[in-house]
């Protein structure tokens, strides 16, 4: 069977068709900022929808990820931070009044722990824990062959996760937030703060992680600390998750799994230092297979849930 996946962006969505693992058919992107209200941006993403079933006329559902807190069961947005206007919008029901389709709605990085427990790293797991690493830290989490969503639907918000109950507060006020030391610009600013110890003057274009992991790999010694540092943190953080979940793996998304070993030498040797034995013997540490795909498939297999 055929069907959309949406992947709502705060700059663009990403609209595809999908069938089994692959992507047949991209739409044009949807702009986000060009639609000044929820209302008008849902009929752009309707009527994307109606011309991809005008070429695909076996498509059976749509499911979307959504870069905010989504009541599951509903498909009410709560809040979506960086687009404005959008809280307790009855997102489902209007893409499915306006479509006829089923539809589901889920929380973004939930979309992209589907696709890689569905179609990707973690497929045949029925214990898995899902991270991206980028601007934020999201996360998913599987647990008995079922996603664990929590009361109100925000069960694997990785990243609010504490590493230290007097550190950097974080988006929610909550101390040693994961976020608050793994993101993008938290990872640099560490970096540029490290470099001006060293008498090195850089700047936040120096050290995105596509930089720092370049010059890791050319030999770098404080690129290496940098990366070391960072591993350590997730490192910290995964072994609380691993002692209240014991998954079968954990994968990791974003941008800093492309450092590749840079990124996973040190995480593993960080983590099984604070793990057993049992957990050191079976726990699998996988990078993501799918990057900026994942949510266009992870809503597409969700959207199929829905059907089923």
């Amino acid at each position: 069977m055929k069907s959309i996946g949406i992947d709502f962006g705060g700059t663009s969505i990403k609209i595809g068709v999908v069938e089994g693992k692959e992507i047949i058919a991209f739409a044009d992107p949807v702009i986000t900022g060009d639609y000044p209200t929820p209302a008008a941006l849902i009929d752009a993403i309707a009527d994307v929808v109606t011309s991809l079933r005008e070429q695909y006329s076996d498509i059976v559902a749509i499911g979307c990820g959504v870069p905010g807190f989504v009541d599951f069961p509903t498909g009410t947005i709560h809040n979506l931070t960086n687009v404005p206007g959008w809280k307790n919008i009855p997102l489902k029901d209007e893409l499915k009044k306006r479509t006829g389709l089923p539809t589901a709605i889920d929380n973004d990085a939930n979309a992209m722990a589907i696709a890689e427990w569905k179609l990707g790293a973690a497929k045949g797991c029925d214990h898995a824990v899902c991270l991206t690493l980028g601007t934020g830290v999201g996360g998913g989490v599987i647990a008995n062959g079922a996603m664990v969503r929590g009361a109100q639907f925000v069960a694997g918000e990785l990243g609010q996760t504490s590493i230290s109950y007097s550190g950097r507060l974080g988006a929610y006020n909550n101390p040693g937030a994961l976020e608050a030391y793994l993101g993008n610009n938290e990872f640099a600013a560490d970096a540029i703060h490290d470099y001006a110890a060293a008498g090195v003057d850089k700047n936040i274009s120096d050290c995105t992680p596509v930089k720092l992991a370049k010059l890791a790999e050319g030999g770098c010694e404080i690129a290496l600390k940098c990366w070391d540092k960072f591993a350590q943190r997730l490192a910290t953080g995964l072994a609380s998750t691993c002692w209240l979940l014991n998954p079968e793996i954990l994968v990791i998304g974003g941008g800093v799994a492309n450092a590749g070993p840079i990124l996973f030498d040190p995480l593993t040797k960080h983590l099984h230092a604070q793990l057993s034995a049992p957990f050191k013997d079976h726990l699998k540490i996988e990078k993501a297979h799918f990057s900026n795909n994942a949510g266009i498939l992870g809503c597409a297999a969700l959207a199929l849930d829905e059907v089923e």
